[in-house]
Formats: C-alpha cells, structure tokens, sequence
C-alpha cells in the first residue's frame, strides 16, 4: 500500500519546476545586485579602508629654505605644504644673489646654522655671532617684488630689505645676498615641471619639488647602522617624521590620511650633497651619508630617466585635502 500509494502522490508540473528555479535565480541576482551596488556606492562615496601604519613623531617646517627648521606641534596641511600660524609657510623665504638666482647651503653650507622663530609677527633669525634680526612676515608693499630663478624655473618675491640682505650677506662673508619671500598672491610653481611623476595639482613655493616629505624613524636607524659617524634626522629635513613602521615602508603609502589631511604619494626624494653637510658646523663633507646611501638605496634601472645616479631616502606627497595635523596622529594608509 505503501508503494501503491506514492505511486498516486501527483508529478510536479514543469512549468512549477522552472517557476522555483527562476524565483531561486532571481534571488541570487539581487543578492549579487545588491552587493555591486553597495561597492559602487562605497567607490563613489570615496570612503575607503583606513589601514594604521605608523604615528607622527615631529613635525617640521623650514621658513628660509636652506636654514634651519622649526619643530611644531600641530601644523596646518596647505596645498603648498605645512603652514603655522596661518602665516608662517614652508620655505616661503629664500636667500637669492642680486640677479635673483636661489642660494641654497648646496652653494652656501653655512645656512644650515641659521635659526628660526616667530615672534611678534615676525621671524626672528639667530646665527653664530651675529646679533639677531627681526623680519616682518607681511611685508609693506612699497619693498619691490623680485623676479627670482630655482631650478631652470621663475617665481616671483618680496625684497625683506637692505638690513635683512646685510645681515645675511655679514653672515656668509661671500657675496652680496637678498632675501626674499613668497606671498599668497603669487604664483606658485608646478612640481610637474620639474620632475613627471608630481601631478598637474602638486604646486610649491620655494621647496626643490614637493610640498611635503616623509621620513620615518626606522629608515634612519637602518641607515645609521651602516655608518661609522651617526646622522641626524636634520641632515634630511622631512616634514613629517613617522614612529612605528619599518624602514623604508613609507614607500609603499600611495594615500595617507593623517589628521584632516590626505595626501597622495608621488616618488620617492632623490638625495644630493646636502645631506653631507653637518648640521652642527656648516660643514660640507660631500661623501657620507650619501655614499652609503648609494650602496642600497639606488632605483630600479627602469627608473633612472627620473631618479639618474641619486640614492633615494624619504617619500614625497601631494596634498589631496588640506587640514589640520599634530604630533601623535596616528598616520593610516587609504586602500581603496
């Protein structure tokens, strides 16, 4: 009875079958629909994965390009790099010849001894036996603006002025200097012109390319550990120094959010005889740390029409979104 009984118990119909299995089909269709439209939104919204690799550690931002740097807290993240105190710019001051060709410590080493602040709306300039001078930032508009030359490229500057040009002239005891500074009214150079990876939006003043670079602490500790004599984190003058990764994985940030700020790496920072002067002295050795450097950190032969024989220490950013930063800002890597 029992088999007689299933042999009554009715057939599906076809067309239910086919009905279940395009019901089933239409089910996974929407899942899979459902989860495109969920990465397209994810894609437009422009959110992606934030992923820690480090902490800032020091901050720092050279006024007068070539002297020394001023160690801050918290900065502000311009499209033409770290600002404080809404006027301060980095290396929006440069020491010039008269015909308005730049003077860096390449030429003239003793720059480096040249110490920064800001005080009463000016900067103030310290050097090794000279009495300490004071710059307005704002400048009056009756000092004539110069027509200035870096790099194969033009840009303009404000005279500071004979006292400020004696002083420096006094202090390098070489040749007659000016001094001079970008104003936010200029125009600002395109990295793109001086080197190809930077992109048509990467802008700087008086930097040699790059409106920021990044160090990280562990690159400089390998380095030390290859040389007799230890350098210092000044003999690079990066921006922004990174705890917590290893050597050389700046590198590898192609986008890195810190703070309110998001940049977008554009190639690593070729180094040059600057990094041989001593920091302490004024005194150029042009050997090391370059030629340990050389000796592992050169480019791939595919990318010397960029990098030529210059080893490479340090990443260099655009700036993709402007900001606030400060040290002990946790620095994250943006996977898309």
């Amino acid at each position: 009875m029992v088999g007689l009984g299933l042999l009554w118990l009715p057939k599906p119909r076809l067309g239910w079958v086919l009905a279940g299995v395009a019901v089933a089909s239409l089910a996974t269709l929407g899942v899979a629909a459902a989860v495109w439209r969920a990465r397209r939104r994810g894609r437009r919204s422009g959110r992606p994965r934030l992923e820690p690799v480090g902490r800032v550690s020091a901050l720092f931002l050279y006024p007068i390009k070539s002297c020394r740097g001023m160690a801050l807290e918290r900065a502000e993240v311009t499209k033409l790099g770290l600002r404080s105190g809404g006027e301060i710019g980095d290396r929006c001051w440069l020491v010039v010849k008269e015909d308005g060709h730049m003077v860096t410590a390449r030429q003239e080493p003793r720059l480096v001894l040249i110490s920064i602040t800001s005080e009463n709306n000016c900067l103030r300039l310290s050097a090794p036996d000279m009495k300490d001078l004071h710059i307005p930032i704002r400048l009056s508009t009756g000092n004539p603006v110069r027509d200035c030359r870096l790099f194969g490229t033009d840009i303009q500057g404000r005279d500071c002025g004979d006292e400020a040009a004696q002083w420096i002239t006094d202090f390098l005891k070489s040749e007659p200097y000016r001094l001079v500074h970008f104003e936010s009214d200029m125009v600002p150079r395109n990295s793109k012109d001086l080197l190809e990876p930077f992109r048509p939006s990467d802008k700087v003043a008086y930097p040699d390319c790059s409106p920021i670079m990044v160090l990280s602490e562990a690159s400089l500790e390998e380095l030390n550990s290859r040389l007799d004599k230890k350098v210092q984190i000044r003999n690079f003058r990066p921006n922004i120094l990174v705890t917590g990764c290893g050597p050389h994985e700046e590198d590898t940030w192609d986008e890195i959010k810190i703070g309110g700020a998001k940049m977008k790496g554009a190639m690593a920072c070729p180094r040059c005889i600057f990094t041989t002067i001593d920091p302490d002295t004024g005194i150029i050795d042009r050997k090391e740390p370059l030629e340990t450097l050389k000796s592992y950190r050169l480019c791939d032969p595919s990318e010397q029409h960029t990098y030529k024989s210059h080893p490479l220490f340090g990443w260099y950013f655009g700036v993709d979104k402007t900001g606030t930063i400060q040290v002990g800002d946790t620095v994250y890597k943006m996977i898309c």
